[in-house]
């Protein structure tokens, strides 16, 4: 009998739920905690302001089942990050 699960998840990531329900892909990582430490900087990378905007929450899922056929599984919600403190990012840059 053949198997189409596998033991160990493929990945995680996060992803923003807007008003209107569209998803946003923000972050991608190994583990969950990869995920939740690099989230707050990647949604104020990579979402401008005006979509910012629209964000209700963000999902934290992972994937399950064979790499090629499988689904992503929420696992948590996170609210919406704070925003970075400019001092922080430009300290960064320097």
């Amino acid at each position: 009998m053949f198997s189409l699960t596998e033991s160990k998840f493929q990945g995680w990531r996060a992803v923003a739920i807007a008003e209107d329900r569209t998803e946003h892909l923000v972050f991608v990582g190994r583990s969950s905690s990869q995920v939740k430490t690099g989230l707050k900087e990647a949604f104020y990378e990579i979402l401008d302001e005006e979509e910012r905007a629209t964000i209700k929450h963000l999902s934290i899922q992972r994937w399950d089942g064979a790499p090629d056929q499988g689904r992503w599984v929420q696992q948590s919600t996170v609210q919406v990050p704070a925003p970075i403190k400019v001092e922080r990012v430009l300290a960064r840059t320097a």
